[in-house]
Formats: C-alpha cells, structure tokens, sequence
C-alpha cells in the first residue's frame, strides 16, 4: 500500500515537471522565440546566412557603408573605413563568424537577410527556382561626409559627436572615438587587444553609452526648469561672487560675475546663478524637468542607448543638488541626450523621436519600409525655448561658446567643461563640451560634442562643434 503511495506521488511528480517543462518551452517560443532567433550570438543564424546575400548599408546619398563580396562560393562582409579605421564602426556595427555581429548589423539582421515575415513568399519562390536569396538594403539618415568630418575633427582623442535634425529627429552624424576596423575583428588577436584596451576603450560607443558629467552644457536644462517653474524670472538678478556656499559648502565659481540675470548667467556660465536657483527649484523641480527631456529614457534607436541618470535618493542633498544644477555631482548623460536636449530648445521645446534607418529598400530600390518623422517628447514651452536661445546665442555673440561663431550664420551653442578630478586622479583634466544649433532662428542641425579630459569647452569642443556645423549648413 505504502508503494502504491509512493509510486503515485512520483506520478504527480513527474507530472508536474513534464508540465512546467511544456510551460517553459511555450515561454520560449512565444516570448524569447523572436529574440533568440534574432540574437547576434545564434549559430543558426550564422549557418542560414551563409546561403544569403546580405544587403547592403548605404548612407543618406548613396554611399555604401557595408556590403557583402563573393569570394568563391563564400561572402564577405566589407566595411567602409578611412586608415584603416571606421568611422561608422559602432553604428553600423560589424558580422563575425566567432564573435557575432552588433550595431545596425545585429539590429536589423532580419531585414538585412530577407527574413522577414514579410519576406515569406518571397523565400518560397527563391527555394523553388533555386535562386540565391538577397536580403534588403537600409539607408541610413547618416551624412558620410559630415560624419568624417566630425572624426577628423576629434583628430584622434577621446570623444564623440552627434549631429542630427531637429525638426525630423534624423541623425546626420553619429561618431564614437577612438573606434576600430570592422573589416579585421575575426583576424588574429584583434578581438582580444580590442577588449584589453580598457583606457581606451575602443569598442565602446560614447555617442549613445558614454556616461558623463554633462558640465555646464546642462544649464540649458536647468534653466528650462526654473523659468517653467517661474523659480526666477528672467529679469531677476543675483550678485555672483565667484562662489556659492551651500550648507557649509564653498562651491567656487569659474570666476566673479557680478550682477547678472538669466541671459547673462547662460552666456557667461555663471555656476553660481544655477546652483542658487537650482536650490530653488529644488529635487522633485529638477527631476521633472530631467524627464521631461527624455534625459532618462533610452529612444528606440536600433542600437543600445544608456538613459541618463542623476544622483540617487540616498545622496540628494542640498549640495548635491545645487552642484547637479550646473552638469556635476553624480550627474551622467550621454552626447545623444544632450543633442536631444539642445533639440527642444531648438525646435520650440518639441523633441522629435531620433532614428538612424530611413529607409529598408529591396535590391531593385523599391521601399519596403520608411520612417516616418514623429514627435518623441515635448520637453518645454516655445516661450521658455526662445529664452534658453536667446542666453545661447548670446554665448556665442559675447560669451564663452564664442568659438563656435560662424561667419554669416547666426549660432545658438552652450559650452561645458566637466570636472573629473577624484582622490586617484587628483590633476585630470575635465572633459570639454558644447552643445548647440545653426542657423539659430531656422535651425538646420544640433551638434553636441563631448571630448575627455582635455580642457575646457570654449577651447576643446566648441571649435569642432563650429567645424560640423559649417560642414552641415555649407555642404548640402
């Protein structure tokens, strides 16, 4: 009896597990089965693809970025690159045998193979006729002479820039430095001397994971939430002494302002208006206005975008927060989300949604799929946008970001200089931004530029700003 008792509990047993496997199993096909099957790690997919003619990546006038070669029976990936490096490397990303594929490559492997649900019919015929299959083409809203033209103007350092349409959310240049040859990951040794070179960096896209103390570039933010919050009116002044002592705390200032309103603090970067106001406008101000520009989202942009984070619950003190007002304390946002940001100020206070692909075409051109521009966030006010312009223009005119000027063009743009020092590095050097937009009252292109530990925004960042926005506006 006691048997039979055992013999049915291992029934129910085994029941329960048979039961929880088929559970299991239908979580994968119908949850994970997509994402597996897509994964950049999945040999199956590398086995499929072998028999595809994978399609080619051109940018937004044509020039091919990636395609594929026959060599043999064999393809071969092969990647636009200038020196031996790619400047489009961690955007369009690579495809490996050993390692997988990233970038646009990894994101959009479907359609770059024909694999579509779409394409269903289409394999069909190809399998019945004995036909190679060719997967589609994407063009990209990437600018190939703009983008090299912000990769020569890092000249080798640290950085990255991102240039992109305010009025449609188009990226027309995305740039990560230093970066790799896509061509060469599955030769010997480069895989791993890529991913040794922790200093460096290499295989890390800064434009949409770099996590940096914003610096001043940030006021543009700040400010945007203490005139909506009517913490300050434009018009009211403070007397700045160089200097802001926040419970205890001396804070000092890039130097002694005087007495300045919202304008001049912007155009002169005065630490010490922001960091009063910001305490004003105080965390719950702060943290709202850091949504509503998306600062803490990542937008669907076909590659890994790290959102923006400010300091967590534990730290938000009072000098916490009057530092975070003007881009330091535990503030750290990538350059895409502060070109976002400079977006709203220059498309009246509207964020449209970035993207990267324009359109994914069949071999013969005809369009399967466009992107349609659209609204992502609306951050601000016209009212309060047109003022941020106004101290950003001013900036330009008369004040810090006066190396971003153009001849003939009137120039929006906010500097940043970002410190970096800690108790290892006592003497770094802070990271140089500038942020901004040109024509200022029509704008055709925002650019934001981030360039590590090399000095300060006016001197480092806000010339090669000055350089891609030329090149944006002159070179149509």
């Amino acid at each position: 009896m006691e048997m039979k008792h055992n013999i049915k509990k291992l029934g129910y047993f085994l029941l329960c597990i048979f039961v929880l496997l088929i559970l299991y199993l239908s979580y994968l096909v119908l949850q994970q089965g997509e994402e597996l099957a897509t994964h950049p790690q999945n040999r199956r997919m590398a086995a499929r693809e072998a028999g595809i003619i994978r399609g080619t990546i051109f940018d937004r006038k044509g020039v091919v970025l990636a395609e594929t070669k026959w060599l043999g029976e064999r393809g071969k990936r092969v990647y636009l690159t200038e020196n031996h490096v790619s400047p489009f490397a961690h955007v369009v990303g690579y495809v490996s045998e050993k390692y997988g594929s990233a970038g646009l490559e990894a994101s959009f492997s479907k359609e770059l193979l024909g694999l579509t649900d779409a394409d269903a019919l289409e394999n069909l015929l190809d399998k019945i006729f004995n036909r190679t299959p060719r997967g589609h083409d994407l063009v990209l809203t990437l600018d190939a002479s703009l983008q090299r033209t912000a990769w020569q103007a890092l000249n080798g350092r640290r950085g990255a820039v991102v240039a992109l349409d305010p009025k449609t959310g188009a990226v027309l240049a995305m740039v990560s430095s230093p970066a790799f040859d896509s061509n060469a990951i599955d030769q010997a040794g480069v895989w791993s001397r890529l991913n040794r070179d922790e200093e460096n960096a290499p295989l890390l896209n800064r434009s949409t994971q770099g996590a940096y103390p914003p610096g001043s570039a940030f006021k543009i933010v700040t400010g945007s939430g203490i005139l909506a919050r009517q913490t300050a009116r434009p018009a009211d002044t403070i007397q700045c002494p160089g200097y802001v002592v926040v419970d205890g705390n001396r804070i000092a200032d890039n130097r002694a302002h005087g007495k300045v309103d919202f304008i001049k603090a912007l155009a002169l970067s005065c630490n010490t208006y922001f960091a009063r106001e910001g305490l004003k406008l105080g965390w719950d101000g702060l943290v709202h206005t850091f949504n509503q520009f998306g600062l803490n989202q990542s937008p669907a942009l076909g590659i890994p975008v790290r959102p923006g984070t400010l300091a967590v619950k534990e730290r938000r003190n009072r000098s916490q927060l009057a530092e975070s007002s003007f881009g330091q304390g535990d503030t750290l946002i990538s350059p895409l989300h502060m070109a976002l940001a400079c977006s709203a100020i220059a498309n009246n206070g509207v964020i449209m949604k970035p993207f990267l692909v324009k359109e994914v075409c069949k071999p013969d051109g005809k369009a399967v799929r466009v992107t349609e521009s659209s609204i992502w966030l609306t951050a601000t006010s016209p009212e309060v946008a047109a003022l941020v312009k106004e101290g950003m223009i001013a900036a330009v005119n008369w004040g810090t970001a006066s190396p971003a000027a153009i001849r003939g063009v009137d120039v929006a743009g906010k500097t940043g200089t970002a410190e970096t020092k800690t108790d290892r590095q006592p003497n770094s050097l802070p990271h140089a931004w500038f942020v901004g937009f040109a024509p200022a009252n029509d704008p055709k292109v925002v650019v934001a530029v981030v360039v590590e530990k090399s000095g300060s925004g006016s001197r480092v960042a806000a010339p090669i700003a000055r350089e891609v926005m030329a090149a944006a506006l002159f070179r149509r």
